[in-house]
């Protein structure tokens, strides 16, 4: 198995800190319904390039969602959920594309300003006193689609328009759930036509399946016994952290 060896060779504290890195990944994954691509993305690039490391989360994301939402469908906000996805459809090849064609330090600094842009704006205490109409839905969907298909950090802008909705916290994090699942499924394909998707991709998320199973099922538990506040303030605190990192990473 190419994959196990290619691992294998890695530093003892390399593959430490890439394990550490997608445990705590899913662990927020399982608690807030989003967040893993944004730290799993990170983890990985310390040892893999991001047109190999984004199909790899890709994958695992699909995972954690099918996992997921079964205990959540009943939550889901399906009427904000569906403009959100077509809008994510339509501009995802676009982003697909641009992963396979630029160069690795702009993305790194596209994904550090995205994460910390996103935090400003809800720390900032950003609000939509109702849910936006169609339009605002479908726009806010295509910039994700973009995102999620050229970084593989669809994250910011769909949990931004979550977050200062009117929705409760279930359904956000139900709502988040069920729409990573339809639109990393959807980039998973692209990438696999544009051949960043191989056999030693499927071979290194599979490896590391164990590690995201975990984490899900120790976030989830959180979120039962977590209070709305107390949900939004970690929510926050975990966007902000996300900043941090992308902010150093991209200087460095």
């Amino acid at each position: 198995m190419a994959a196990l060896a290619d691992l294998a060779q890695l530093p003892v504290g390399t593959l430490v800190a890439l394990g550490l890195a997608l445990l705590i990944a899913a662990i927020v994954r399982g608690y807030s319904g989003f967040g893993f691509s944004m730290l799993a993305v990170s983890g990985l690039t310390l040892a893999l390039p991001p047109a190999e490391a984004v199909p790899i989360v890709f994958i695992l994301e699909v995972a954690a969602s099918i996992h997921m939402l079964p205990g959540v469908w009943r939550q889901v906000d399906w009427r904000s959920l569906w403009p959100l996805v077509v809008g994510a459809l339509v501009a995802t090849p676009f982003g697909v594309h641009l992963l396979a064609t630029l160069p690795e330090t702009p993305v790194r600094l596209a994904i550090a300003a995205l994460v910390v842009t996103t935090t400003i704006l809800i720390w900032r205490g950003f609000a939509l006193k109702r849910v936006p109409g169609l339009g605002a839905t479908l726009a806010t969907g295509t910039a994700v689609g973009l995102l999620n298909g050229g970084l593989g950090i669809g994250g910011p802008p769909v949990i931004l328009f979550y977050l200062s909705s009117p929705a409760g916290t279930a359904a956000v994090r139900a709502s988040l759930v069920a729409y990573f699942l339809a639109t990393d499924t959807y980039a998973l394909v692209l990438g696999a036509a544009e051949g960043l998707v191989t056999t030693r991709t499927f071979l290194t998320a599979l490896l590391m399946l164990p590690l995201l199973a975990v984490g899900i099922v120790v976030g989830s538990r959180g979120f039962i016994r977590t209070d709305p506040a107390a949900f939004r303030k970690a929510v926050l605190v975990l966007l902000l952290a996300l900043s941090v990192v992308g902010v150093v990473r991209a200087l460095l």
